[in-house]
């Protein structure tokens, strides 16, 4: 894998342009290539780690980030400026998390933030991808498998395609957000602009700019 492939900050990159068009896209190929790249992540800390942080795995960690205490990572990670992370957040697998970002009480694997993209109260972020200036209340879940165990699919122009993944959750477009206690069903994209009330269960996609229910 030559450097490109490797580099986190072209995956944003590639993220960022897929998401800026508000379509519906085969956004997994990210997370495919994440999974790729994520056992190359450049090892350095140039932002500070609270004491009682536990890193098990890659990590880099850029300018104004912090770590605060509690925090476990246990996996390969990529954080970018100015992120804010913990306390007690649980970030495993990998995860990309851009500029800007904030993870608190959370539970993150697998995952694509986006810059200024937030999951601060007790939230499950698997498998999945948030868009730019995203934010999900309190208790937002991200579903991520079936109970059948099957591979997951998800609706583009109306036509159901086979991720060939068993673990997919869902992508949130930019300037998106959800109310509390949001369930998001797997494989399900949103739009830019979006707002989801609290408490709704979403099984299908949304267009740009739609208030669900």
């Amino acid at each position: 894998m030559n450097k490109l492939k490797q580099n986190p900050k072209s995956l944003l990159k590639e993220v960022s342009s897929d998401l800026s068009t508000g379509k519906e896209f085969s956004f997994w190929k990210h997370l495919n290539k994440l999974e790729k790249i994520a056992p190359h992540f450049s090892e350095k800390v140039n932002g500070v780690i609270e004491e009682n942080v536990t890193v098990k795995g890659r990590l880099f960690l850029g300018k104004g980030s912090i770590i605060k205490s509690g925090t476990y990572i246990e996996g390969n990670v990529f954080i970018d400026k100015n992120c804010e992370i913990g306390p007690f957040a649980f970030i495993k697998k990998q995860a990309l998390i851009g500029n800007g970002s904030k993870i608190g009480r959370a539970d993150i694997s697998n995952s694509i933030f986006l810059e200024k993209a937030y999951a601060k109260h007790f939230s499950y972020v698997g498998d999945s991808i948030l868009g730019k200036n995203t934010n999900l209340g309190a208790g937002t879940k991200l579903a991520n498998y079936r109970f059948d165990e099957a591979t997951i699919s998800s609706k583009i122009s109306g036509k159901k395609i086979d991720s060939g993944r068993k673990k997919l959750g869902c992508v949130l477009g930019n300037n998106s957000k959800t109310g509390i206690n949001v369930s998001i069903n797997c494989g399900v994209q949103i739009g830019k602009n979006c707002l989801i009330s609290p408490g709704a269960y979403v099984k299908n996609n949304l267009s740009n700019r739609q208030k669900f229910p």
